[in-house]
């Protein structure tokens, strides 16, 4: 399987390199495609240190934008998968092997890694009710348990990568993956453990999570009876 890593980078010049250099160290078979969104730090410079392809979007556009642009890379070089991977250094190589094995052992369009699926950690604060909220929400609407619906350590296979690189309303956030699960039924998780953030700054502050977790609650909902 050959597996393309694509890392959306938005302001991320402090933690860049030890990302991909650790992405580097423990899976050396794994490709790397660095977007750099239109970032207005030094994070294209740190981005062409790194052992990576490298592609400079010429503004900020969003995270969907710049993770579709690695799946249009993915699709136009022939991979079999993408794995998610951010740049803030809170995801852990290690577990792509894993997500590699469920995606062709599970027939899985999606493999994600969780870090509730064990039930040894569970979710906590604002962005942990929410959390469960929208877990709630795709068993609903879908049959599915999905533990960690907000990870943002996903593996996507071929057909993903040609509805990313080819669709104009598929993002990587849990919408989609609530959308694969009542079609097709092809999700699965690993368990993973994750790092906190190696440094810079979250947007995730508490005004723009409640308003995330809103807009993918209803999101999920919609497509329900709209697709």
């Amino acid at each position: 399987m050959r597996v393309l890593a694509v890392v959306p980078a938005f302001n991320e010049e402090q933690c860049l390199f030890a990302t991909v250099d650790m992405l580097a160290q423990a899976c050396p078979d794994v490709d790397c495609l660095i977007v750099n969104d239109g970032s207005r730090d030094r994070t294209a410079q740190v981005a062409r240190r790194c052992a990576a392809r490298v592609a400079n979007l010429p503004v900020n556009t969003g995270l969907t934008s710049a993770f579709k642009t690695g799946m249009k890379y993915a699709q136009r070089h022939g991979y079999d998968a993408v794995v998610q991977f951010d740049a803030d250094g809170q995801h852990l190589p290690r577990y792509i092997p894993q997500l590699a094995a469920a995606l062709e052992e599970g027939g899985a369009h999606v493999a994600i890694a969780s870090r509730y699926l064990d039930g040894s950690v569970r979710p906590t604060g604002a962005r942990g009710a929410g959390s469960r909220l929208i877990t709630l929400l795709i068993r609903i609407t879908t049959g599915a348990v999905i533990t960690d619906p907000t990870s943002g350590m996903r593996m996507y296979d071929r057909q993903m990568i040609r509805l990313f690189a080819q669709g104009f309303d598929c993002a990587p956030e849990p919408d989609t993956i609530a959308l694969v699960a009542r079609e097709q039924g092809a999700v699965v998780e690993i368990q993973a453990s994750m790092r906190e953030r190696q440094g810079g700054e979250s947007y995730l502050k508490l005004g723009n999570v409640l308003k995330y977790m809103a807009r993918t609650c209803l999101s999920i909902i919609m497509l329900r009876f709209l697709r």
